[in-house]
């Protein structure tokens, strides 16, 4: 949908996650073979994974100041994470049961907002795309996934809709 780069480490996996449906056309991609091998999920898995999905959307489009998020947390308080140590003395939180896509996911969060990278995981603005995105601008105050092409879109319309006004 865009052409930025991925999310760095694991807020990457969050991005192609949120990215699995295609809100403009409702294309979900989430039981295609390629999506379940890369989230490790089995049938069975996939409406977990799409509630896990929409609660990060909703997490992303919190983090671009549109509305609140809870879902997210709900969610996470379920993941089984312990504090490790490695031998050089850093700190991280690991899956303490079996690796799942919650337990990746929880685990990829909690590195983000220890780094500062989770609150730069967006959502387009655009009410029909809502397409995950890293914001890598300085002031990380990036609104749409494109600007060529949601950007553009809604900046004709706020002119469109001003024009109309004025006539």
């Amino acid at each position: 949908m865009n052409d930025r780069p991925p999310a760095p480490g694991g807020l990457a996996l969050i991005e192609a996650l949120v990215n699995t449906l295609d809100v403009e056309s409702g294309a979900d991609s989430l039981e295609t073979r390629e999506a379940l091998a890369r989230f490790a999920l089995t049938p069975q898995d996939v409406p977990a994974a799409r509630v896990l999905r929409e609660a990060l959307r909703e997490a992303c489009l919190a983090h671009a100041g549109h509305g609140t998020s809870t879902a997210l947390d709900a969610l996470l308080a379920d993941a089984p994470l312990r504090v490790t140590v490695s031998p050089s003395g850093e700190a991280a939180l690991r899956p303490s049961g079996p690796t799942t896509l919650l337990t990746r996911v929880a685990e990829a969060v909690a590195a983000g907002a220890a780094d500062g990278t989770w609150l730069r995981l967006k959502a387009c603005e655009a009410e029909d795309c809502q397409w995950a995105y890293y914001d890598r601008s300085p002031a990380a105050r990036s609104r749409w996934c494109s600007m060529a092409v949601c950007g553009a879109r809604t900046k004709m319309r706020t002119y469109r809709a001003r024009r109309a006004g004025a006539e």
